[in-house]
């Protein structure tokens, strides 16, 4: 008995010194220095968090600790490099979970007509922009407006009137379709004669004649003969984005439409230590993929494969067009022209290609604006699911706009586990955005518009992003959209569909680790707690503790990608 005593007073005293010698390592390794602290903020982790902390320690580029002021700032040693929030709202990077990157970033030598509402300013920006560089043997550039021009749609005529001297191709602000001038169409080679191609539309007079827009698969007549920007150029655009990313507060991208090309600038920018965002790249296929052709897009995926900074696993189909043009696929007919629109894939062939990728383990993301092309998608995941068996890392099938959907197809996401990848500024009820839009639909479907809210309560799961440069890459604006249903001037009086209207911390989720989880990274980034990548975001004000309406007052002060700070406002101002 005594033995036996015995033996349990040494173990316990053998257990108790183990126990206590743990505590004492994690004392001192909590004690040890950081690199860098982040206090007196109102620090929201996201991912649903529901309290808030004050300050972040940061370790390499790590996230070490998060907690009170108090907590961190004991953590600091002489080394260590100190960001006062003063106040202001800290939460992860924003991940833009739709972008077109180079596409974007190529534009910033190009005008930006954007906010040109009228065909006077567009052509006066063009007109000043052309005449400044008179060595360029083409005048291009992109944003323009559809309600800019009678019609919805500009001409040839208009644009010879400002460029009359070189070919000039500019692309609308939805990608979707181009305005040519004469010249630009002469070169290309369209005339009256020219077809429309499968999937795409010469617009042409009532004579006959092309009018000088060229709407959706039309666009790659064009394609072929628009001189290609060079090596250094494309990456010298490049590295502007990510420095407007920075300004941003975007740490991380999810690049639409990405090429074999496209990704080796992009491991150009990873060798040379110059990429300082993070990007996962989803490269495009039609719906003539076939067999052959998936396996010719393997090594892709291998020469891309998982990792922090640059990496490749989705492929991108495009089921239908844009809805300002008709060309988005509808289950009935567009209010004010006889047609349903376009669709690239039939049903079948939609459906072959997603088993076929899911098989193969390959993450798909469908555009599909309109509801029959909603509906499709979904049906072809929902096959796809039901013939092969899940992968090992499971399903994170993707649909990206879903700008209209029936409300029978809206449980069908959290069902099918289907991610909602939308932009919120898209929903912009800004009269010189969705004017066209809300005209096209007519009323009862555009009250059914970007309906982020019932796909979320209906168990979906939500990722936000831009689709730069369609919008500008700011998250701010889209933030703005989703919490209030409302333009920059608060309009329409209590906002437009307000009952889809989300909490600012549900906005920030899907900006954050909602995207995060669209790209098979929640496990490493979206969340601000230990042992996560040191990516966050300042801001200039705490966002939590005013009204929604006020979103767009804070802007962003600091920026940390990797635990390094990569943009602060109070000396860039100065720069």
């Amino acid at each position: 008995m005594a033995s036996r005593l015995t033996t349990l007073i040494v173990a316990s005293i053998v257990v108790a010194t183990l126990i206590a010698g743990i505590i004492a390592r994690a004392q001192r390794d909590d004690d040890g220095p950081v690199d860098l602290i982040v206090y007196n903020g109102k620090v929201y982790a996201a991912g649903g968090s529901a309290t808030f902390a004050e300050a972040i320690a940061v370790r390499g580029n790590t996230i070490f600790r998060v907690g009170t002021n108090r907590e961190i700032k004991r953590m600091r040693r002489p080394q260590t490099t100190v960001v006062d929030a003063h106040g202001g709202a800290v939460i992860p990077g924003f991940n833009d979970a739709h972008v077109h990157f180079l596409d974007g970033s190529l534009g910033f030598s190009e005008p930006n007509l954007l906010d040109a509402t009228t065909v006077e300013e567009i052509g006066e920006r063009i007109r000043a922009y052309a005449d400044t560089r008179p060595e360029q043997p083409w005048v291009r550039g992109r944003g323009w407006l559809y309600t800019a021009f009678a019609g919805g749609l500009p001409t040839r005529q208009q644009l010879d009137a400002i460029v009359p001297d070189r070919p000039a191709y500019l692309i609308a602000y939805d990608g979707h379709s181009g305005w040519a001038n004469t010249a630009a169409l002469k070169a290309a080679g369209i005339t009256r004669a020219t077809p429309n191609p499968p999937n795409g539309i010469v617009v042409k007079d009532a004579s006959g004649e092309p009018t000088g827009v060229l709407k959706e698969a039309a666009m790659d007549l064009m394609r072929r003969v628009l001189p290609a920007p060079e090596h250094a150029e494309q990456l010298a655009a490049l590295r502007a984005g990510i420095h407007e990313a920075h300004r941003l507060g975007v740490t991380s991208v999810q690049n639409a439409d990405a090429t074999a090309e496209e990704l080796a600038l992009w491991d150009e920018l990873r060798e040379t230590h110059d990429l300082s965002i993070r990007v996962y790249n989803a490269v495009s296929a039609g719906p003539d993929l076939t067999e052959a052709g998936a396996d010719a897009l393997e090594p892709i995926r291998r020469q891309y494969a998982d990792d922090p900074l640059l990496k490749a696993g989705a492929i991108e189909l495009m089921a239908d067009g844009v809805i300002e043009t008709h060309t988005a696929a509808m289950l009935e007919p567009y209010a004010n022209k006889p047609t349903t629109g376009i669709s690239n894939f039939t049903p079948e062939a939609l459906t072959r290609i997603v088993t076929m990728l899911d098989a193969r383990g390959w993450q798909v993301w469908i555009h599909a604006i309109g509801d029959r092309a909603v509906r499709m998608s979904l049906d072809a995941f929902e096959a796809a699911a039901k013939i092969n068996p899940a992968p090992p890392r499971g399903r994170r099938h993707r649909i990206e706009h879903i700008e209209a959907i029936d409300p029978a197809d809206i449980p069908r996401f959290g069902r099918l586990g289907v991610i909602a990848s939308m932009q919120p500024f898209h929903a912009n009820p800004d009269p010189g955005l969705g004017t066209v839009w809300s005209a096209n639909l007519g009323p009862e479907r555009a009250a059914r518009g970007w309906m982020w809210q019932s796909i979320a309560a209906a168990g979906g799961r939500l990722a936000f992003g831009s689709d730069w440069p369609v919008v500008p890459l700011d998250p701010r604006p889209g933030l703005q959209v989703a919490v209030n249903r409302l333009s920059s001037d608060s309009e329409p009086h209590g906002g437009w569909i307000p009952s889809e209207r989300l909490r600012l911390t549900g906005a920030i989720d899907a900006y954050t680790s909602g995207a995060a989880y669209a790209s098979f990274d929640e496990q490493r980034k979206g969340t601000l707690a230990r042992g996560m990548l040191a990516d966050i975001v300042i801001l200039t004000a705490d966002i939590f503790d005013a009204p929604p309406e006020r979103v767009l007052d804070a802007h962003v002060a600091v920026t940390i990608f990797d635990g390094k700070v990569v943009y602060d406002r109070s000396t860039a101002a100065t720069e």
